[in-house]
């Protein structure tokens, strides 16, 4: 049975249940995942909208046959659409987050810093259709004038490093079509990933900040908190329960086997944890630091990736009762099987149906363009005047209300209508 929720759906989950439902089409899925099948990696990220910048051949000039054996090895296991099903966004609309270059695996080089593969989404300024595209990235080499490049009229990317928050490189299962099936034991879906119980991975209390700490934070450097006290049910965000577990991996990667890492909490808000464990034999758990650390510290700490900080929001969803598992990326409901509701309550729409929406008589369509999610019957001329009508304070076409207020009911009534009358006319005569 699903829960009920004291203060309605959360926004969070709301916008996750838009994003499943239109950011990735059922055709975008079977086209990719048979392109894939075939052996045709770059044919399935052209179906997910993946732009390919890498050139193999230019790889193994540089950098040897070895290098591109395995980057050749992890391409023909990439499924495009689940990575795509899985990328980071942003609320309230649910799209790309802008301006990000995400590792997926990260390859030894005996030459010098480690490669990445790469994936990465337009700068906010771009009006790119909510495409992405894959690259190799090889260091500072690709920042500076005269690097190979295989888009060379395209211009730099805003942020070319590979990001420490935003990563998928240690969650290969949200890109891997061959690892996929671990899902469910990385998301906490069923048993555990360590042999830590619930409690001893459980973060003690902490008497507060230390006066060091706050004597030392400025206006302009994120707030550092000792301890997060974050909600653990079904219904928080933050998957506390999994931090140990993570945050294991994640040292283990930058090859340390305990120690302090730091946990992004906001855009202005982190705290830093440590992992620890009396000997090998003890399963290690999370404590607050001792002693607060310098800045200059706290900076260079590893950084607890967003996908093991937060609940998988496929997984809080199926828990919540608003998608049922078979509606979800095959992949990812092959690996969730059996941990919700067997049925949510509504009406299943037929796959790759748009939303149909009652609007002024008519039935209309609302359906993905480009990726945005689009009232198709209505002219964009129209589109613009009514959401002017909306700022003034008037009621919004159905359609519209649907594309804004997803969560409200529509207001359609004569009588809100008429009291519009006088905004709509001054929207009309704006608009011409």
């Amino acid at each position: 049975m699903a829960p009920h929720f004291a203060n309605g759906i959360p926004p969070h989950l709301l916008m996750w249940q838009r994003v499943r439902t239109y950011a990735v089409p059922p055709s975008m899925i079977e086209t990719a995942t048979a392109r894939r099948a075939a052996g045709d990696w770059a044919g399935a990220c052209a179906a997910a909208r993946i732009d390919v910048d890498l050139d193999l051949r230019a790889v193994r000039d540089r950098h040897g046959t070895d290098l591109v054996t395995r980057l050749r090895a992890d391409l023909r296991r990439l499924a495009p659409d689940l990575l795509r099903w899985h990328m980071p966004r942003v609320a309230p609309d649910g799209r790309l987050r802008p301006g990000l270059t995400l590792s997926l695996a990260r390859y030894r080089n005996a030459g010098g810093a480690p490669l990445h593969l790469v994936v990465r989404t337009p700068p906010a300024w771009a009006d790119a259709g909510q495409r992405m595209s894959l690259a190799l990235w090889e260091g500072s080499g690709n920042d500076v004038p005269g690097h190979p490049r295989t888009h060379r009229h395209l211009p730099p990317h805003p942020h070319p490093h590979p990001d420490r928050r935003f990563r998928l490189d240690l969650h290969r299962h949200l890109w891997d079509a061959a690892r996929s099936g671990e899902l469910a034991r990385r998301c906490g879906a069923v048993g555990t990933m360590s042999t830590a119980s619930p409690a001893s991975s459980a973060l003690p209390e902490s008497p507060g900040v230390p006066a060091s700490a706050a004597s030392s934070a400025s206006s302009d450097r994120p707030e550092l908190s000792p301890l997060p006290h974050l909600p653990t049910g079904h219904e928080s965000p933050w998957a506390v329960m999994r931090w140990a577990a993570e945050a294991e991996l994640l040292l283990r990667a930058e090859g340390r086997a305990r120690g302090p890492f730091t946990l992004r909490l906001g855009a202005r808000s982190r705290t830093v944890l440590e992992l620890a464990a009396p000997d090998d034999s003890h399963a290690p758990t999370l404590r607050p630091l001792r002693e607060a650390l310098p800045p200059q510290q706290v900076a260079a700490l590893p950084v607890l990736p967003e996908a093991a900080a937060r609940t998988l929001p496929d997984l809080a969803l199926v828990r919540a009762g608003l998608v049922p598992v078979g509606r979800l990326h095959p992949l990812v409901a092959a690996a969730l099987a059996g941990t919700g509701p067997a049925t949510v309550p509504g009406p299943a729409p037929e796959p790759g149906d748009p939303h149909r929406v009652e609007c002024r008589g008519e039935v209309h369509r609302i359906a993905p363009r480009d990726g945005v999610l689009t009232a198709v019957d209505h002219d964009p001329a129209q589109l613009r005047r009514e959401e002017l009508l909306v700022a003034l304070g008037g009621p919004a076409l159905p359609c519209l209300h649907v594309l804004l207020f997803p969560s409200i009911p529509s207001r359609t009534t004569h009588d809100a209508r008429r009291t519009a009358h006088g905004a709509r006319r001054t929207a009309h005569e704006h608009d011409a």
